[in-house]
């Protein structure tokens, strides 16, 4: 069995929870963006959590089926139709051979993720199926999806079982959002009016968002002045080059923020004045251009608390899928 894509929408890729173990040359860890909905996507059609499943951003995709199988989508908020017919997100449903899905415009939120039983069954690339586009790497031949892709799909381990996540579990996605954030490790270079400015600006995500990082408009921040070191460059915002985490906050020449997400560079001589802690990530993936976004700072230790609450209830509610 294989689905072929009809429409491929607008930047549709082929994506698992991502590799580990290559960041240090240079390769980052792709996946998700939104981690929480890939994975609940799988759980609903029977898959592991880290089974291949389709990112759609912005607009859908047009899939054909060529077999009977069981189908799920997650994420954004978008009319989600089967031959013309609108059937639920977030609830797992049944396809057959011939059978097309489509989707309606993203009313909120900003990605899809569309999951089948067995997965996408691409070729693992250091451990993962996940699209790196800008070093062409896993994924569907290590691109977008185009219109006439055939893409292969794994053995389902179970036939269909209904399963639902219920209306109180899943996350409504909204034009205002809080991030928590960890200041650090260069927030020292801001001057206090900057830091201040920082975290009571309300920024706006600008067009500029993608899986690399999510640019946002909003207050001039000042860096302080210092001779230039050693290795780095002229602008005050340039540090000698150190290694980026994901979430990292970054803000070149002090204006618009961009905060970097599971495609970027591992390294760099640009100021991380902060990191968005990793159970709000999802929230950034799912921020559409135009969200207005405060960040809070948080400690070290209300990073990891969030953490482990967020795992304990993720496992509850897998518990109730399987």
């Amino acid at each position: 069995m294989h689905v072929e894509v009809m429409e491929a929408g607008l930047a549709t890729t082929v994506q698992d929870l991502g590799r580990s173990g290559a960041y240090n040359v240079g390769i980052p860890p792709s996946g998700a963006l939104d981690q929480e909905s890939a994975k609940l996507a799988n759980l609903l059609v029977g898959n592991e959590v880290d089974a291949a499943v389709l990112e759609a951003p912005y607009l859908g995709p047009r899939l054909a089926f060529t077999g009977p199988s069981v189908v799920a989508v997650t994420g954004a908020q978008a009319q989600v139709m089967l031959n013309g017919t609108e059937v639920p997100a977030w609830e797992a449903f049944q396809v057959d051979d011939g059978d097309v899905l489509s989707f309606g415009y993203i009313q909120s939120g900003a990605r899809l993720y569309i999951a089948i039983a067995g997965g996408f069954d691409v070729p693992l690339v250091l451990g993962s199926r996940s699209t790196y586009g800008l070093g062409a790497l896993g994924g569907f031949q290590g691109r977008l999806l185009r219109a006439g892709d055939k893409l292969p799909v794994g053995a389902a381990v179970t036939g269909f079982v209904p399963r639902s996540i219920p209306a109180s579990a899943r996350p409504g996605w909204s034009r205002e959002v809080e991030l928590r954030v960890v200041l650090g490790l260069y927030d020292y270079r801001l001057t206090g009016e900057a830091t201040e400015a920082l975290l009571e600006t309300v920024w706006t995500l600008t067009p500029v968002a993608d899986r690399t990082g999510f640019r946002y408009a909003g207050a001039k921040l000042a860096f302080k002045e210092r001779e230039q070191p050693f290795g780095a460059g002229s602008d005050p915002s340039n540090i000698v080059d150190a290694g980026y985490p994901i979430g990292s906050i970054q803000v070149p020449s002090g204006s618009e923020p961009i905060i970097l997400h599971r495609d970027a560079v591992s390294g760099g001589g640009y100021a991380m004045v902060g990191t968005v802690i990793s159970v709000d990530m999802d929230s950034v993936a799912q921020s559409a251009p135009g969200t207005n976004t405060r960040l809070r700072a948080v400690s070290l230790d209300e990073a990891l608390q969030a953490r482990r609450h967020a795992k304990t209830r993720f496992a509850n509610l897998a518990d109730k899928l399987t």
